[in-house]
């Protein structure tokens, strides 16, 4: 839940970037900075975020398969990815029914949830697909990282910039359309959340964990 709450503070960062920053072409290089805030306040403070999990608890699975450790994955999953989303589900409605923000701001807010929530389903579960793979790979680039963890975490600044679409961070934008009655909430669920998750999933398990456990297998052959 804490990681679902801390990927709140994204769309607070982009947005009162986006908002102060004058409306010219180069505004979304600097804004998208602000997107990278929320996964840097997850990892460094060891929070669980499901698309880390695509990663972690697969590489153990596929050494060793097993209907067990199949449903202890699935558990993990179910687990994370609901505790996440209550933890964005209560950030959003924080955000969209109080006046923590200015109305120019919370007008800002509505533009990337927007933006967030109006691309067809096969489109966003495209977007899914790089954001999963982008996030797992940090996820597999940040033990070697060390002491250079924030320069890794930069990548999610590329999910940002790209508009790729990330089930939690996705989820906080277009959960503040829903509390702010500009979505009903099953056009949340099957529009946005089903090819989100969907391609975050496929993304970080079949591009990420399937092709470097085949490397590393490999390697160990040799």
């Amino acid at each position: 839940m804490a990681a679902g709450l801390s990927m709140g503070f994204s769309l607070v960062a982009e947005g009162l970037l986006r908002h102060h920053l004058p409306d010219v072409s180069w505004r979304p290089l600097i804004a998208k900075f602000g997107y990278s805030v929320g996964f840097l306040i997850v990892v460094l403070g060891r929070q669980q975020l499901f698309t880390e999990n695509t990663l972690t608890p697969i590489l153990p699975l596929m050494h060793d398969w097993s209907l067990h450790k199949l449903w202890q994955v699935l558990r993990l999953w179910a687990v994370v990815l609901l505790t996440n989303l209550i933890g964005a589900f209560l950030f959003a409605w924080v955000v969209g029914n109080t006046e923590v923000f200015d109305p120019g701001v919370r007008a800002t807010f509505t533009e990337i949830g927007r933006a967030a929530a109006e691309p067809p389903f096969w489109t966003l579960l495209i977007r899914g697909v790089f954001a999963g793979w982008l996030i797992a790979l940090m996820v597999w680039l940040l033990p070697a990282a060390q002491t250079a963890r924030v320069s890794v975490i930069i990548i999610t600044f590329l999910v940002g910039l790209g508009e790729f679409s990330h089930i939690i961070a996705g989820s906080v934008e277009v959960l503040y359309l829903v509390m702010t009655g500009a979505l009903n909430f099953a056009k949340y669920l099957l529009d946005y959340m089903l090819p989100t998750l969907f391609g975050n999933i496929l993304g970080g398990v079949a591009l990420v964990a399937a092709l470097n456990h085949a490397q590393v297998v490999s390697g160990k052959k040799h």
